[in-house]
């Protein structure tokens, strides 16, 4: 669980994919969580970058030039920006993109101003996603897929509605509510405690239902499915060859 109260799930559209080559910001989105709920204030802006976007970046999120030539620079929302995000831990999957990108603008605003990372703590969901499932797709899609969230919305990417669907990921991804909130304020600990201890598991007689041939065939094949999307053997496709009685 986050030592933070106050957490702000956070996205960026870019020109491009590299700072150091001079790419911009063109869009920042922000959804605020406090003690895990969605509180509707939200952070939302489009720049213009003062450049050409490349033509790759807009097939990703199909913001063009056009439609930024009237949008306020960074520097007239940094420190609102600032403001919004102060003292917060950010969410953020693939952190090191947006942060990167998001002090190169800071820079640009002011040499000797704070950076991201002294004024929040930052919580990237690509790292936990790879620890929490290794050699699997991670990718927002992918986790939306493997959380049963519903992202058909999402045909562009867009900073807003990427930590929309972000924050719907990040709550599954870390255990969905963050307590039971029983009428005495007990939270999910106390309250598993009691039940666990009101169980003597022992004295349980669970029935063994045995799987139908077709439902063995119907296992195999999804194994063999996921085997396909992680060009591999997934773990229970592993565990099974492990667990089979030697021929």
């Amino acid at each position: 669980m986050s030592e933070y109260d106050r957490q702000i799930v956070l996205d960026t559209e870019t020109t491009g994919l590299e700072h150091r080559q001079g790419h911009r910001i063109i869009e920042i989105g922000c959804v605020e969580l406090i003690n895990r709920k969605l509180t509707g204030n939200n952070f939302h802006q489009y720049l213009n970058p003062r450049r050409a976007i490349d033509q790759g970046a807009i097939e990703v999120h199909g913001i063009t030039n056009e439609f930024l030539a009237d949008k306020p620079y960074f520097e007239d929302v940094a420190e609102s920006l600032v403001n919004y995000l102060r003292g917060a831990e950010l969410i953020i999957h693939n952190a090191a993109f947006d942060v990167g990108f998001l002090d190169a603008e800071l820079l640009l605003v002011d040499e000797k101003g704070p950076r991201i990372e002294e004024f929040c703590g930052v919580h990237d969901t690509l790292i936990q996603a790879r620890k929490m499932f290794p050699g699997q797709r991670n990718d927002l899609d992918s986790l939306c897929r493997r959380y049963e969230i519903n992202n058909s919305h999402r045909e562009l990417h867009g900073a807003l509605l990427d930590a929309e669907i972000l924050a719907d990921v990040y709550l599954a991804m870390t255990g969905g509510q963050a307590s039971l909130s029983l009428d005495s304020g007990t939270g999910r600990e106390s309250a598993l405690q009691g039940s666990q201890a009101s169980v003597n598991f022992a004295t349980l007689s669970l029935p063994l239902v045995q799987p139908s041939n077709q439902e063995l065939q119907d296992h195999v094949e999804w194994l063999a499915r996921l085997d396909d999307k992680v060009e591999g053997q997934c773990v229970w496709t592993r565990l099974n060859a492990k667990h089979e009685p030697a021929q």
